[in-house]
């Protein structure tokens, strides 16, 4: 009886240790991707502001257009 306590114990453990390092290599995954997607989001900004940038120009008068296009 003392001999298949043991071994069920080492099982136990061995299961559990299996466990815990998928978890913390999966929370480790998740980390990198919420950095990604700061990076990402921080880009589609900058794309949002150089369209709205490029909406005005193309709607507003020929003569904003002139002074539009010399500024940049």
């Amino acid at each position: 009886m003392n001999n298949l306590v043991f071994v069920l114990c080492i099982v136990a453990i061995v299961c559990t240790a299996g466990i815990i390092k998928e978890y913390l290599k999966t929370r480790a995954k998740k980390e990198e991707r919420g950095v990604g997607a700061d990076e990402t989001v921080a880009e589609m900004e900058v794309l949002e502001e150089r369209v709205r940038v490029l909406e005005r120009i193309v709607t507003e008068s020929k003569i904003d257009l002139r002074r539009e296009i010399d500024k940049l």
